[in-house]
């Protein structure tokens, strides 16, 4: 393998023990604690892990954290009035609903309910217009995390050519608006390739930075890549299970391919994904830092 490998894991860790000295300087100086909430509608087991994850890094970075689990059969007006409680309650700053949700509560409505000044995903719509024009409150979670992921990595992003493949608006679509803004980690010329881009390889043979979250595992082969590139895999794609029951999974990038071209390259597991926790709760630090006003 020529690439260098970006482990998402050990710079998780890194802006983790950052945020930890950060959270008990404020409770020794300011005497307030970020605070974070998260519902949870239903059983959904996947959403479960999410959020016990998410609540553990909340616990190990000295929040206050609430864990309010709900009932599938929930119904939309309870969801919102809860939300209006957790946007009048002064200790909490960051307010998180797992989704999916139950299908007869629209998700677009519970989102659009959050205060944006408690939106520690970036999902609202006030939070997604204030990055398009480069004046972010907070930054979604796994793009932020992608941007540290290049920023630590020495990867120069300054004048590059970077492709997207996939546009989501959860990861696709604010990644590339990230990335062509004035600043740190920025200042790229981008383009996006999704499903009715005629011809994605001659994109992806271009790029100097390949991000690809396109939701097909091992979409992206060896062939595909321009060499030196780095490459970003934000894929996560259940395969199948190992013999004790663990999940196989595997990326968007056909992996020991792709590692033989470029020079750099995040693994699956242990890339992009841990990245993404670590930036809600760089979010929740944040919004309590602007809701107590404190500078420092």
């Amino acid at each position: 393998m020529a690439a260098k490998l970006i482990k998402g894991a050990e710079v998780a860790k890194e802006i983790r023990a950052e945020l930890q000295q950060e959270v008990q300087q404020m409770k020794e100086k300011h005497g307030v604690e970020p605070g974070l909430v998260t519902i949870l509608v239903g059983e959904n087991p996947a959403s479960q892990s999410y959020v016990r994850a998410k609540q553990k890094a909340a616990h190990d970075l000295g929040f206050y954290s609430v864990q309010d689990n709900q009932p599938a059969d929930l119904s939309e007006e309870k969801l919102l009035a809860l939300i209006d409680q957790y946007n009048k309650d002064p200790k909490i700053d960051g307010i998180l609903v797992q989704l999916p949700l139950p299908k007869h509560i629209d998700e677009n409505k519970i989102l659009y309910a959050i205060d944006p000044g408690k939106d520690v995903d970036a999902f609202h719509p006030f939070n997604v217009g204030k990055l398009m024009i480069g004046q972010p409150d907070y930054l979604p979670c796994t793009p932020a995390g992608i941007q540290e992921l290049l920023v630590r990595s020495g990867t120069e992003t300054s004048g590059a050519e970077v492709v997207v493949v996939g546009r989501s608006n959860i990861v696709g679509k604010p990644i590339a608006v990230m990335l062509m803004q004035k600043g740190k980690g920025a200042n790229a010329t981008v383009t996006v390739c999704h499903t009715r881009t005629r011809d994605v390889q001659f994109h992806t043979k271009r790029a100097d930075i390949l991000i690809v979250a396109a939701g097909v595992t091992e979409y992206v082969k060896g062939s595909w890549v321009k060499p030196g590139a780095v490459v970003i895999d934000v894929g996560v794609n259940e395969v199948g299970k190992t013999a004790d029951g663990k999940r196989i999974l595997k990326g968007d990038v056909a992996f020991d391919e792709v590692a033989e071209v470029a020079s750099a390259i995040t693994p699956v597991p242990g890339g992009v994904g841990p990245m993404t926790i670590t930036m809600l709760m760089k979010n929740t630090v944040r919004a309590c830092k602007v809701h107590h006003n404190i500078k420092d």
